[in-house]
């Protein structure tokens, strides 16, 4: 039994190490946070319903998580395309100086991409079922259809506002046994703002991986 348990810790690694690779060009993510959300993601694989992520750049990370979970569910893609809106003083001084500083080497012109390379990384993928949804999240969200499940929600919003609108719109869409990954909850203030008051407000628990980077919620 142990034999078999590190057998398929051994290939599950070499298998997410390889997801990595594929779609490096498709992602911002830093490589091991990009491994640690596959990790977080595949423990979903049982529990039915939608995939979601808010701020999807390139599409990089949730076509990895399509590889992870299979051509049998719904993935949508949440961005505006067109960047990250302006970062208020609630995100913090740093974030602030970031959005400032243009010629940055993390800045990736404010995190903007097209909608062209979100589909260019799906259809390397598994996904078979996808929607993009181009749009500012507080125009977008709120036409989410109320009946959806889902069982994973990614947030790669970055700012309080944002992060918020997310959480209010979509937090209760999320099935018992469905997971919340919050990618910027250790790097931005306002992201982790929002998070602990939503959190507070519907008794959630903010659990950190064993591994390094994103934090996420197990309803």
């Amino acid at each position: 039994m142990l034999i078999r348990l590190v057998l398929k810790f051994v290939i599950d690694e070499w298998r997410y190490r390889r997801i990595a690779g594929k779609y490096r060009r498709w992602t911002m993510v830093p490589k091991e946070e990009y491994i640690n959300s596959l990790r977080i993601a595949a423990q979903i694989k049982n529990i039915p319903g939608v995939i979601v992520e808010c701020g999807t750049w390139r599409g990089g990370m949730i076509a990895g998580i399509a590889d992870v979970l299979g051509s049998s569910r719904r993935y949508y893609l949440f961005d505006s395309f067109e960047g990250l809106p302006p970062a208020k003083e609630i995100d913090g001084t740093e974030a602030l100086a970031w959005q400032s500083d243009k010629s940055g080497p993390e800045h990736y012109n404010n995190c903007a991409a097209s909608e062209e390379e979100a589909r260019e990384a799906m259809a390397k993928s598994s996904a078979t079922d996808y929607r993009i949804i181009k749009g500012w999240f507080n125009s977008t969200l709120p036409r989410m259809d109320s009946s959806e499940n889902i069982a994973l929600l990614r947030m790669d919003a970055d700012w309080y506002d944002s992060t918020k609108c997310i959480l209010d719109h979509l937090g209760g869409l999320v099935v018992p046994g469905g997971i919340v990954i919050v990618d910027d909850y250790y790097m931005w203030e306002g992201c982790t703002i929002a998070v602990n008051e939503y959190a507070a407000a519907h008794k959630w628990r903010i659990r950190q991986s064993r591994y390094a980077g994103v934090c996420y919620v197990r309803k």
